[in-house]
């Protein structure tokens, strides 16, 4: 039996935790409050995150991180990408040297714009045969509910990736390997931020049209990103990057979309943090995202409007106007 550590009880820790449980593993969710790791151990449910769903009985919770690490041939790492560094700094010790580090997260560290497997190979000092990624539309309560999905496992050593699709693979989750790490990370990444363009838009009652193209157009930024940084064109035209992008973009679950449509309906920056509960990504990595666009000399207008509303304070209306008065230009650009 597979041993896996997934750290981080949130709900897409929680789920997955299901996923791997449901495959076959042993799994230990490590979480830093002591009620939800009871309520998982004695009930079997995450009442906080994904209230209602039933946990195998294989899945064990702690607040100890070694007594997750131990043994564990996968580590899960699902907690908000701007604490992975100062986390894994206090668990990588903990970890077995062969375990392999798998990140969950969608997102680019402020300040150094490395993407999550980049920050988890400098602080575990861990090659790139150790550190993969798994990507894709995967809503945590879609996943939860044993409803079918499809992922990705990302990893520079494709047989590495075979063993990971092997330890996730159920009847009603489907992972595909890929070898093409910085494009996974990227799709899943950017996707945040599109969300939140798509979002605003929806909460300023903007149409169809108006999503669609914003959709179609985020998805081209990100491919001139990612080709600039070495990835496979072909990556963003699958689940990690069109798929990802379509069910962050469209889905009421999806956190960073729904952010963003309280912005577009007029809350501010300050009163939609209050109101949402999880952590959207979108909105600390969307300054990452576009810091690593200009370290690369690309250019990402819906992600330059983004962050001008987010963090800048710019009226939806007035970035909407500069956006569409933008110069006509071959779509291909």
């Amino acid at each position: 039996m597979t041993r896996c550590a997934v750290y981080g009880t949130g709900s897409w820790g929680t789920a997955f935790a299901m996923v791997l449980a449901d495959a076959g593993c042993e799994v230990t969710l490590w979480g830093r409050r002591a009620d939800v790791a009871e309520a998982i151990n004695n009930g079997h449910t995450n009442p906080d995150y994904l209230p209602g769903v039933e946990l195998p009985g294989s899945v064990r919770a702690t607040t100890d991180p070694a007594q997750a690490a131990r043994g564990a041939e996968f580590a899960f790492l699902v907690i908000p990408s701007q604490t992975l560094r100062a986390n894994l700094a206090e668990w990588a010790p903990l970890l077995p040297a062969d375990s392999v580090l798998v990140s969950l997260m969608k997102g680019v560290e402020l300040g150094t714009a490395k993407r999550m497997s980049e920050v988890i190979g400098e602080v575990a000092k861990a090659p790139a045969e150790r550190v993969a990624v798994l990507t894709g539309p995967n809503l945590a309560k879609e996943v939860a509910a044993r409803q079918p999905a499809a992922a990705v496992v990302a990893c520079a050593d494709e047989a590495v990736a075979r063993r990971l699709q092997t330890a996730c693979h159920t009847p009603y989750f489907r992972p595909y390997t890929n070898t093409d790490v910085v494009g996974c990370e990227l799709g899943g990444a950017v996707k945040n931020v599109i969300a939140l363009a798509v979002g605003i838009a929806d909460g300023m009652g903007l149409g169809d049209n108006a999503k669609a193209s914003l959709i179609t157009r985020g998805l081209a930024e990100t491919t001139r990103l990612g080709l600039a940084m070495g990835a496979d064109a072909h990556t963003f035209a699958g689940l990690a990057g069109m798929g990802d992008l379509v069910a962050t973009c469209s889905s009421p679950l999806s956190r960073n979309n729904t952010f963003g449509h309280n912005l577009g309906r007029g809350m501010t920056l300050a009163e939609t943090i209050a109101v949402t509960k999880q952590t959207a990504e979108g909105v600390k990595s969307c300054e990452s995202v576009l810091d690593l666009a200009r370290r690369h000399g690309v250019e990402m207008p819906l992600t330059e409007t983004v962050v001008d509303i987010v963090h800048g304070g710019k009226p939806p209306l007035v970035a909407l106007k500069d956006l569409m008065s933008r110069s006509a230009k071959a779509e291909r650009h």
